[in-house]
């Protein structure tokens, strides 16, 4: 009993709000109709202002949408292109560095590619399935060209292989890999991609041409003083 006499409060209710609208709506119409010779300037002016600024707010998402597409479309093609230059990798943000290899592993018939990073990445930044079927995870460390990779970082890696149940497991970096973690890398067939290697990827050559040279190609002694003195360190 008690339930249906909320229940019919609660309608009266709201019967009682809509005659309320109604009878509001019907005064304002009398009135604007009354007072029309009046108002008629005020009302078409907040019309057109309404207008305008809906014609406005429509034009800026379409522009700001068109210049995101353009430069999405500008990173492809450059990507694509092997017009980057490694300068132009080394002043990209860690997001930034994932999307241009996620897009590497594109241009080279990958599928399922996907940037995982982030905060909870376990030890992955890009997935994705080569050409030939098998599932590979890759970490991607944009340091420094004077920076070093040590061990450790592979190690995560193979732990990252493991989570993702991966074929093949790929570290790529713009610096360099220190003597003990690149013979690590060659012997648990991780493919070591350090800035050499990375610039012939960025230029055209095929990640898993790579793998033929997987642990060589560094640069000698001089190369590494010649970024030591650019650098800095």
């Amino acid at each position: 009993m008690a339930a249906r006499g909320r229940g019919a409060t609660a309608r009266r209710r709201r019967a009682a709000r809509l005659k309320s609208i109604t009878a509001g709506g019907c005064l304002a119409g009398a009135l604007l109709v009354l007072f029309w010779s009046r108002v008629w300037p005020y009302v078409t002016a907040v019309v057109v202002l309404g207008g305008l600024s809906a014609a406005g707010w429509w034009w800026w998402r379409t522009d700001r949408l068109l210049r995101a597409r353009d430069r999405r479309w500008r990173r492809e093609e450059a990507v694509r292109a092997g017009h980057r230059t490694l300068a132009e990798v080394d002043a990209m943000t860690g997001t930034e560095f994932e999307e241009l290899v996620a897009g590497l592993c594109r241009r080279d018939g990958c599928t399922d590619v996907r940037r995982v990073g982030g905060a909870n990445d376990n030890g992955a930044d890009v997935v994705a399935r080569l050409p030939d079927g098998r599932s590979m995870v890759i970490q991607c460390k944009r340091y420094k060209p004077t920076s070093t990779i040590a061990s450790r970082e592979l190690r995560d890696l193979l732990g990252a292989k493991v989570h993702f149940g991966a074929d093949l497991a790929v570290f790529v970096t713009t610096t360099r890999f220190s003597g003990p973690s690149e013979r690590f890398a060659t012997r648990h067939g991780i493919l070591a991609v350090h800035r050499d290697h990375l610039g012939l990827w960025n230029n055209g050559t095929s990640l898993l041409s790579l793998s033929a040279v997987n642990g060589r190609g560094q640069g000698d002694s001089r190369h590494r003083a010649r970024w030591k003195q650019a650098y800095g360190k």
